[in-house]
C-alpha cells in the first residue's frame, strides 16, 4: 500500500482485508468479489496456505494478472511446498492469468507510476530506457540502489520469483515490444528450462540487447541457487556457451551489469574496437588505457592531419600521440574542443573515452564544452569519467547525459570496461552473423 501511494500511481487502489474496514484512509473490502467494478492486477500478500483460496477468488473475478509476493512453494525443503506450487498453478493457469511470483518482492513500471513491490523507496529511481529482470530480490535492491547513486534509470524492474508460469523467456517477449525499454538485463540464479529462453532470445534476433549477470560457477553458489530460486542450476560454463550463441552479453559482477546497461540505454555501439583517451591529465588516460588494452579495446594510432590538428593545440611537452594530455589546454574551453574535434573525425576512431577532472581554475570549463559536445551527439560514442566535488558540476553532467550526449562513470576503470562491453557485444554480433552466412 506505501508503495503503491508513495509512488503517485494514479489508478484505483483497492485494499482487501476480511479483518480491517479500512487501510490508510482507503475504503477496504472483505473479499476481492465484494469489489464491484472489474480488477486489472491483484498484489498478494497473504499466507501460503490461503493462496488457493485467493486464487480462485481471483479467477472468479476475472483478474488480468497477479503478483504473489508470498513465498512457502516449491523452494521451501518440504514436499508439501511443491504440492502447493501445483495446486495454484492448476487454479491459474486454464483461465490464462500471468503470475509473477511467488517468493518475489514485486515488479515496478516506471513510467506508470505503478510500485508494485514491498519497497516503496523504488519510486525514488528515475524514468529511462533499462529494464531489470531478477530471480533475487536482493539483487534488485543492490542494483536498485546502485542505480540511484549512478543515476542509471530504468522502465521496469520485475522480480521473477519462482516463476510459477512467468519466466525469463516470457518477460523477454514482452520487454522486447515494451517501447520504454532499450536494454534489457538479467540476474539469473537457475533456469527449468534453458533451451527455450535462448531459443526465446534468439527469435527476436538482435532487436534489443541483452545482457546477463549469473552466479553459479563456484560449487557452493550453485548449490545455493537450487535451493534459493527451487529451479535448475547446472554448469556455468554450458550456460555462458548458449548465452553468446543467442547474442547475449555475460558479465561478471553487479557493478559491470549495471555500467554495460547504463551504456546501452544511451550510446550508440561504436562500429569497432578503435579508442581515442582524451584526459585532461595523464594518469587518469594511463589507467583507461590498461583497462582498454586488457579488454581488447585498440588505442589507435591518429592519422597524420588528426595529429597535427593536435599538435597546434598543445606543447611538444605534452603526450599529443594516443592517449592524449589535454593538461596544458586544460582551462581552455576552445582548446579542448578543437582535440575532441580532432579525434571524432579521424576514421581509425570508433568511440572516445573523454576523462575531465575538477579544477577551481576550470570550473566553468564544462558548462563552456556541454555546446559543443551536443553537436557530435551519437556521431561517435562518448563514454566519460567526468568527475567534480559533489554538486558542482552535477547538473551540467545530468543535462548531457539526459541528452545522450555521452554516458559518465565515476571513474576511468569503470568508463573502459563499459565502452569494452559495447564493443564485445558488437564483436559477438558479428561472430553470430559470419557463423550463419558460413
Amino acid at each position: 500500500m506505501k508503495s503503491l501511494i508513495n509512488g503517485d500511481f494514479s489508478g484505483k487502489i483497492i485494499p482487501v482485508n476480511p479483518g480491517s474496514p479500512e487501510i490508510w484512509g482507503l475504503k477496504a473490502y472483505p473479499s476481492i468479489n465484494d469489489y464491484a467494478d472489474r480488477i486489472n492486477l491483484a498484489i498478494v500478500v497473504v499466507p501460503a496456505k490461503l493462496v488457493p483460496v485467493v486464487f480462485t477468488e481471483c479467477v472468479e473475478k476475472g483478474v488480468k494478472g497477479i503478483v504473489l509476493i508470498t513465498a512457502g512453494f516449491k523452494e521451501i525443503d518440504d514436499p508439501a511446498g511443491a504440492d502447493l506450487h501445483k495446486k495454484i498453478a492448476d487454479i491459474v493457469d486454464p483461465a490464462g492469468i500471468p503470475v509473477i511470483g511467488p517468493n518475489t518482492f514485486g515488479m515496478i513500471n516506471f513510467h506508470a507510476n505503478l510500485n508494485a513491490s514491498f519497497t516503496p523507496e523504488f519510486s525514488l529511481l528515475k524514468k529511462g530506457k533499462i529494464a531489470l529482470v531478477s530471480q533475487s530480490g536482493g539483487m534488485s535492491h543492490l542494483l536498485g540502489f546502485l542505480a540511484m547513486r549512478a543515476d542509471a534509470r530504468f522502465s521496469k524492474i520485475i522480480g521473477l520469483g519462482n516463476r510459477l508460469n512467468v519466466d525469463f523467456a516470457e518477460i523477454i517477449d514482452y520487454l522486447m515490444d515494451d517501447s520504454d525499454t532499450n536494454v534489457i538485463m538479467l540476474y539469473m540464479e537457475g533456469i527449468d528450462n534453458p533451451m527455450r529462453f535462448i531459443e526465446t532470445v534468439k527469435k527476436h534476433g538482435d532487436k534489443k540487447p541483452v545482457i546477463i549477470y549469473k552466479t553459479g560457477s563456484s560449487e557452493k553458489s550453485d548449490q545455493a541457487a537450487k535451493s534459493h530460486t527451487g529451479s535448475m542450476a547446472g554448469k556455468h560454463k554450458i550456460y555462458e556457451g548458449a548465452f553468446s550463441q543467442a547474442e547475449i552479453l555475460v558479465l561478471n559482477s553487479a557493478e559491470s551489469l549495471l555500467d554495460t546497461a547504463k551504456a546501452f540505454a544511451s550510446s550508440e555501439i561504436p562500429e569497432g574496437p578503435g579508442v581515442a583517451v582524451l584526459s585532461g591529465q595523464a594518469g587518469p588516460g594511463l589507467a583507461a588505457c590498461d583497462v582498454c588494452e586488457a579488454c581488447g579495446l585498440e588505442i589507435v594510432s591518429f592519422e597524420r592531419h588528426t595529429q597535427q590538428n593536435i599538435n597546434e593545440y598543445l606543447p611538444p611537452l605534452a603526450l599529443r600521440t594516443n592517449p592524449v594530455d589535454m593538461g596544458p589546454a586544460w582551462y581552455n574551453a576552445s582548446a579542448q574542443s578543437g582535440i575532441i574535434r580532432a579525434a571524432m573525425n579521424d576514421s581509425n576512431v570508433d568511440a572516445i573515452l573523454l576523462l575531465i577532472m575538477f579544477a577551481s581554475a576550470n570550473a566553468n570549463l564544462l558548462r563552456k564544452l556541454s555546446e559543443f559536445l551536443a553537436e557530435f551527439k551519437q556521431n561517435k560514442p562518448i563514454i566519460s569519467c567526468i568527475l567534480a566535488p559533489p554538486g558542482v558540476w552535477d547538473d551540467d553532467i545530468r543535462h548531457l547525459e539526459e541528452s545522450c550526449v555521452l554516458v559518465n562513470y565515476p571513474t576511468p576503470e569503470q568508463a573502459a570496461r563499459a565502452l569494452a562491453n559495447l564493443v564485445k557485444y558488437r564483436s559477438i554480433q558479428f561472430d553470430i552473423k559470419r557463423g550463419t552466412k558460413g
